[in-house]
């Protein structure tokens, strides 16, 4: 029988591995393994229907060595303390290998959008900062938007925190709406982010994006913007898979002609659950959720939650593809990843190809701090010389120790926030 999946145990293990690497000592394995802090509470809110309805909230903190904590707040009915753990970890790392200034951390509550009302998910937004309002902060922990919540939710969190602290901060929060503190381009930034290491990789491989061809899992934030800018680039999208609350699956949607966002937008609901019907009408064959890694494609894309490439599914994975570039956090199983390297599959890790979100998020920040805001081109420029530069160096490590890519972003992330712990005087 499989064992059930703990993103957390997987975070530790990718962490073991590379401590091994970087030959750490036994003080800075114990520190780096676990979160500094963590907070478990419960936030009591007022439904619709004048009943009260108790939802269970996390924050956990992983290190705070190179800077202020920073990390997504998700809203997600499965939502678990070890996935806020794994993802905390995550955070740091991924902070650390495009070197900001920043640490790690992560947050969510137990809830599900789809059945709460904008009011009661406000009420929602709201209980969190005031429960957690007095350990976070602009220069201690700043929050962003994650699975399920957006910019009108960091609105609501930003409003109840100045409220507490009478005063404007806005850069206690990134992902703000642009008209009040938010960063142009940061809505594109996680998905342009993941294309902008994927064109890198392309070159290494000596490969046009216009001979190639990708599949997506997902057609959220992350994986419209990927799609958006791999068509731009030349490549063509044969198929996106979709949540569907209502059966409860996903379905993949594919078509021989390539995947168009514009035209899948009008028939997608605000979670990025694509309606089949319309689909259908629209050319597109509607096949099995994990139909998207069977597509006879170079690319693979995931761009949804976490072990989505795993033990079960991997055998499933089509014969052509040559690279997986990890959009989502911790997709990839740790015996998933054994397998792709034995099929010399080039892996785009998480912590690299996904940063592009928490980069904007950090110009935000700088942007919020300082009260001056810079143009759409000069984000996008000044993101795409980031993740390349960090691609470059990653791959530069991979050569030279003959690693992996995702261990070689993790001797570069670990040995990097290790760093800084020794530089203070923590180990």
């Amino acid at each position: 029988m499989t064992k059930p999946f703990n993103s957390y145990e997987m975070a530790q293990a990718q962490f073991e591995d590379v401590a091994g690497i970087l030959d750490l000592d036994q003080a800075a394995r114990d520190l780096l393994r676990q979160p500094m802090r963590e907070y478990a509470f419960a936030i009591p809110a007022r439904m619709d229907d004048g009943s009260i309805r108790v939802f269970r909230a996390f924050r956990v903190q992983h290190n705070d060595a190179k800077g202020p904590c920073k990390g997504g707040i998700r809203f997600h009915p499965l939502e678990t303390l070890d996935t806020i753990r794994a993802l905390s970890m995550w955070m740091t790392w991924k902070c650390a290998v495009v070197n900001l200034p920043l640490g790690g951390a992560k947050g969510g509550v137990i809830c599900d959008p789809h059945d709460l009302s904008l009011r009661e998910q406000e009420t929602i937004c709201r209980g969190f900062v005031r429960k957690m309002g007095s350990n976070m902060g602009p220069h201690r922990d700043v929050p962003a938007p994650d699975v399920m919540t957006g910019a009108q939710h960091m609105l609501w969190m930003l409003d109840e925190f100045e409220a507490i602290h009478g005063a404007k901060a806005p850069g206690f929060i990134t992902g703000k709406p642009v008209g009040v503190g938010g960063s142009l381009g940061r809505t594109e930034a996680t998905g342009f982010g993941v294309i902008f290491t994927l064109r890198e990789a392309l070159k290494e491989l000596g490969v046009h994006p216009r001979d190639t061809r990708a599949s997506v899992q997902g057609f959220g934030n992350v994986g419209q913007y990927a799609i958006r800018l791999y068509r731009q680039i030349g490549g063509t999208v044969a198929a996106v898979s979709s949540w569907d609350q209502t059966a409860g699956k996903s379905f993949t949607f594919v078509k021989t002609t390539g995947v168009d966002p514009d035209e899948l937008l009008p028939i997608t609901n605000r979670f990025g659950e694509i309606a089949q019907g319309p689909a259908r009408d629209l050319g597109y064959e509607v096949l099995p959720g994990e139909a998207w890694l069977e597509q006879d494609v170079d690319i693979l894309i995931p761009a949804a939650m976490e072990n989505q490439i795993s033990e079960d599914t991997m055998e499933r994975i089509g014969p052509r593809v040559r690279i997986v570039a990890e959009g989502a956090n911790g997709p990839t199983s740790h015996e998933a990843d054994r397998f792709l390297a034995e099929r010399k599959i080039m892996v785009i890790p998480d912590l690299l190809a996904n940063a592009g979100g928490v980069t904007c998020s950090y110009f935000e920040q700088v942007q919020s701090n300082t009260n001056y805001y810079w143009d759409r081109d000069e984000v996008l420029g000044k993101l795409d010389v980031r993740m390349t530069t960090a691609y470059v160096a990653v791959s530069e490590v991979a050569r030279q120790k003959e690693l992996p890519m995702r261990k070689a972003a993790y001797v570069i992330a670990v040995d990097r926030v290790a760093q800084a712990c020794r530089d203070r005087g923590w180990i």
